[in-house]
């Protein structure tokens, strides 16, 4: 998201968005792929509430800026909470706000991780979780490259919104089902 801003000239936004990007990679050199301390649900609200800011201030402040262009560059985390929304009150009929194991990020770390990292001992246990990263990487990379490209064209972006949500859909129910794609299995 920092790099938008130096196209549009919004120099608080840019400086926003770069200081987030040396505290993110302070925290990812030190904790991958060891995976020595956690961001923790604080460190992912502030960078949440801080992604969104940035979002808002710069489709408010830049009007070139399609509307849509946050939402691809965050078509992730939000599809991500509006379908544990779904599957939580629709399809297990408990309140939203229960916990529950079954995030794609999850699914990932059980189903694929577990067969490609050894055994249950520590050492795998951290090898397996920061290596369900590049995978979510790959996926949310899917939705950025086209936001950067696409920027402020209303309906190039509403349709990689679409394909974001076909994609994100048939990749969990394979994945639930036990059918991962080949891509996605790492052998030992």
């Amino acid at each position: 998201m920092g790099g938008l801003p130096f196209q549009v000239s919004d120099p608080l936004i840019l400086t926003v968005a770069f200081a987030m990007v040396g505290a993110i990679l302070g925290f990812f050199i030190w904790n991958f792929p060891a995976g020595h301390i956690f961001l923790g649900d604080g460190g992912a609200y502030l960078i949440g509430f801080i992604l969104a800011e940035c979002s808002i201030l710069l489709v408010m402040r830049n009007p070139q800026v399609s509307a849509w262009y946050p939402v691809l560059m965050l078509v992730y985390p939000i599809f991500e909470t509006l379908f544990s929304i779904y599957r939580r009150r629709v399809l297990k009929g408990v309140p939203a706000g229960y916990p529950d194991g079954v995030h794609l990020h999850t699914l990932i770390y059980q189903r694929l991780m577990r067969w490609a990292v050894g055994s249950k001992d520590e050492r795998h246990m951290l090898r397996r979780n920061s290596m369900t990263s590049p995978y979510l990487w790959l996926i949310s990379l899917m939705a950025v490259l086209p936001a950067t490209l696409f920027w402020n064209k209303n309906i190039i972006l509403l349709i990689f919104i679409g394909l974001f949500i076909v994609l994100y859909v048939w990749l969990y129910w394979r994945i639930v089902r036990f059918q991962s794609p080949r891509w996605m299995i790492i052998k030992r």
